[in-house]
């Protein structure tokens, strides 16, 4: 590598003309792909840096990278590479830097250098160098077993299930027993018959229904395997290897093969693989050769697929367990399997370089509760793999130090729904026991422990994964008495206003969504959406019920902005399930009496708005005022979506009432007047007819087309037997409102700018255009928040 001042004389004379016969694509990342990492001015928090530029076939790279401050003298230089990501073996001093690449194609001939992108390393950056690819490679054991465990730590498991942990030993034993006495159908399952319907009920039935047959045979065969191997009857590692050859037989492009159903493909693949290594032993030569002929089709089946486009484009749902299943299949058949060692190289760069990719450090996940938690149970196996076989340490990761506290803020115990995503309504916090009881004893978190404790006791997973997590060390549990009461996931635009998060039934919950991330995948809600939980009960919701994925109900109904707490124009709502729906919290501030989040969506409209600017306050616990300024290119209809699980009683646009049992939330519709309303409980369209649930849905309409309209809106929630004041004013000045609300404890007064640039004061409470709210109490005390 030239050295620091060869870099910078680069960087000072780039603006001169040079001519290559290679032309570098450095075009911006668009909606959907990664992006060049690390990104202009980033500052990094881990240790060394992970360089991500866009992929060219055929070109093997050169990346560069300079410490830039007086009087140190760092850089870094590597080449050849051939993957378009990399992340160095070494740690990098903390300061500021300047990183560049270019590319070289197989006649030698060399792109121009790509532009000098300046990051920094913090000074507390996490140390994550990845060892270089021959390094991870001799560091899997020769022999087997290579998943989840080393051949040379098998002694010592024996003797805990003889001992420590004989109790879960003897419950994988019973198990086996069980299987031995019913064992799995191994015939090849069928294909989807010619012309049928797919998403439809009985292609869903095929294409479910041959994943859990494929677990269940495989699955089987893998827990016979185990235990046999800590000490289990033969019989176990027969019947083990019995089932393995038989599944060996099923055409490894046919039903279970990963394009053609990955949902029975993925598991194939890695049940297969735990179970060849478990009974390795008791294979001849013939039949481990039968069974890498089967997973060498199969393993480079899933790298086609994933290579080169998830290392830039990494936001395929499925994708995002599918690269760490081939990182399964590539340790179990390491040295064995043509491929294999590109597979696992493949896999540990998407680890060091682009995961988890539907959040940032602050431990948010895009997709909600319900698929992080699936997401990440089933990562942690391959974190699992990843200790054992190599050394590496999954939860050092920045996001494990927070990946808990989502679940913490976004369901405190006892709550019900789990917020925004595809199948979180349902969802209890005590669903996510088990997933928690993971974190919390991977990265020995008291606080994630506090919360399983609340729950009852942390889950003990059953089966060889549980068996070998049984010697991880306990936790102490310590309550959150030292944390905030709400939070902003900032990396996925998510926020949680909440007035305490020991105990949702006394807990009054606000969730709000402006996503950078967009409407895409299973994060589909529209920006600047909320939902409003009260004292164990759901009041304003996110409405409908996944039938089918992609279904007609699932796709017009779920994933439009019609299906939220949202605002539509003449009928058009932002855009379904793309990237490029975009969203941004761009303020937020907590406080033991009030929060305020602002986002921004007008650019997700299918017509981007000039504006959509969604502020809500929580005055807790009882009041929440939501301001809206819409502007749009063309006067337009305005529609206010609002749902709840039952009939909401509407009286006028001031008196609007939703009750769930003894909870209610009253709501009153300052600005604008004369809105027309109508109410159904019919969705457009309807789920399939096995669903009978039924949701209701209150529209407000404007009364006139108009390009610029502002919403102020008073929430004011409750228990039945409380009575809540219902004084109100709202006032407009030239630039913006003054509104002056009465609350049970004393007053509210906020300004609401509807200009960037009003200037304006209530006494002590001033604004330049931005927010400011004022509570007072009836002792006297004041509380202010102000956004500056």
């Amino acid at each position: 590598m030239a050295d620091r001042l060869g870099l910078i004389v680069f960087v000072l004379l780039c603006v001169v003309p040079f001519s290559y016969s290679i032309t570098l694509d450095e075009r911006p990342a668009g909606p959907g792909e990664w992006g060049f990492r690390p990104a202009k001015n980033e500052s990094i928090s881990a240790n060394p840096p992970s360089f991500v530029w866009r992929y060219q076939k055929g070109l093997t790279w050169q990346v560069e990278c300079a410490l830039m401050e007086a009087g140190k003298n760092f850089t870094y230089s590597v080449s050849d590479l051939e993957l378009n990501v990399h992340c160095p073996p070494t740690t990098f001093p903390a300061g500021s830097y300047q990183w560049r690449y270019r590319g070289k194609d197989s006649q030698g001939n060399w792109t121009g250098w790509s532009v000098v992108r300046p990051f920094t390393i913090a000074a507390d950056a996490i140390s994550m160098p990845m060892p270089e690819k021959a390094e991870l490679l001799s560091r899997i054991p020769d022999s087997h077993p290579r998943l989840f465990v080393r051949p040379e730590k098998m002694s010592h498991l024996r003797t805990l299930a003889r001992e420590e942990l004989k109790d879960k030993y003897e419950a994988m034993v019973r198990e086996c027993e069980r299987i031995l006495k019913n064992p799995p159908d191994t015939t090849e399952p069928p294909k989807y018959p010619a012309g049928m319907e797919r998403g439809s009920d009985p292609w869903r039935e095929i294409w479910w229904g041959n994943r859990t047959y494929t677990i269940r045979a495989l699955n089987s065969a893998a827990l016979l395997a185990f235990t046999r191997l800590l000490g289990g009857p033969e019989k176990y590692g027969q019947e083990a290897k019995r089932i393995l050859m038989e599944c060996a037989r099923w055409d490894p492009v046919g039903s279970t093969g990963y394009r053609y159903n990955d949902e029975a493909g993925m598991p194939y693949n890695y049940y297969f693989s735990r179970t060849y290594t478990f009974v390795n032993d008791l294979l001849s030569e013939q039949e481990k050769q039968a069974c890498r002929q089967i997973m060498q089709i199969r393993g480079k089946e899933m790298y086609e697929h994933l290579w080169p486009r998830h290392l830039w484009q990494p936001y395929a749902s499925h994708s995002n367990r599918a690269w760490h299943f081939l990182g399964e299949v590539a340790v179990a058949f390491h040295e064995e399997v043509e491929g294999a060692a590109d597979w696992l190289w493949f896999a540990m760069n998407v680890f060091y370089n682009m995961y988890p990719v539907w959040c940032d450090d602050d431990g948010g996940w895009h997709e909600g509760a319900s698929y992080w938690s699936s997401y990440q149970d089933r990562f942690a196996w391959w974190a699992d793999v990843m200790r054992e076989a190599m050394g590496i340490h999954a939860f050092d990761k920045p996001y494990y130090s927070q990946v808990g506290y989502y679940c913490m803020y976004l369901l405190p115990p006892n709550k019900v729904g789990a917020g925004f995503g595809d199948l979180c309504a349902p969802k209890r916090s005590s669903n996510f026991r088990g997933i928690m009881s993971v974190f919390a004893a991977q990265a020995q978190n008291p606080h994630w422990q506090w919360w399983v404790q609340q729950h009852g006791d942390p889950v003990e997973e059953g089966g060889y994964i549980g068996f070998i997590r049984g010697a991880l060390p306990t936790v102490g549990a310590k309550a959150p008495d030292d944390l905030p009461a709400s939070r902003l996931f900032h990396g996925i635009g998510q926020a949680c206003l909440n007035t305490q998060i020991f105990d949702a039934d006394d807990n009054v919950q606000i969730a709000f969504k402006s996503s950078p991330f967009g409407t895409q995948s299973h994060g589909y809600e529209a920006n600047n959406s909320f939902l409003l939980w009260a004292y164990g009960k759901r009041l304003l919701i996110r409405s409908g019920y996944r039938d089918s994925y992609g279904s007609e109900h699932h796709s017009k109904w779920m994933w439009s902005t019609r299906s939220v707490n949202n605002i539509t124009l003449d009928g058009m709502g932002q855009g379904r399930r793309t990237a490029g729906a975009q969203g941004q919290i761009i303020a937020f501030e907590t406080t033991p009496e009030m929060d305020l989040v602002i986002g921004e969506a007008g650019r997700a409209y299918e017509k981007p708005l000039e504006r959509f600017t969604r502020a809500i306050l929580f005055i807790k616990p009882e009041l929440m005022i939501v301001y809206d300024r819409l502007a749009a290119a063309q006067p337009s209809s305005f529609e206010y979506w609002l749902h709840a699980l039952y009939k909401m009683q509407v009286r006028d646009q001031h008196d609007i009432l939703v009750k769930n049992d003894d909870v209610f939330c009253r709501i009153d519709f300052l600005a604008p007047l004369d809105l027309t309303f109508e109410q159904t409980d019919q969705y457009d369209p309807n789920p399939r007819p096995r669903i009978t649930l039924r949701e209701w849905h209150l529209t407000g309409k404007t009364p006139d087309k108009q390009k610029q309209v502002e919403f102020v809106t008073l929430y004011r929630i409750g228990r039945q037997r409380q009575t809540l004041p219902h004084e109100a004013t709202l006032k407009k000045e030239d630039g913006g409102y003054i509104l002056n609300v009465a609350v049970s404890d004393g007053s509210v007064t906020a300004l609401l700018p509807i200009r960037d640039d009003w200037d304006y004061a209530v006494g002590d409470l001033k604004t330049s255009g931005t927010v400011a709210i004022r509570r007072q109490y009836h002792d006297g005390r004041i509380c202010r928040l102000l956004l500056k």
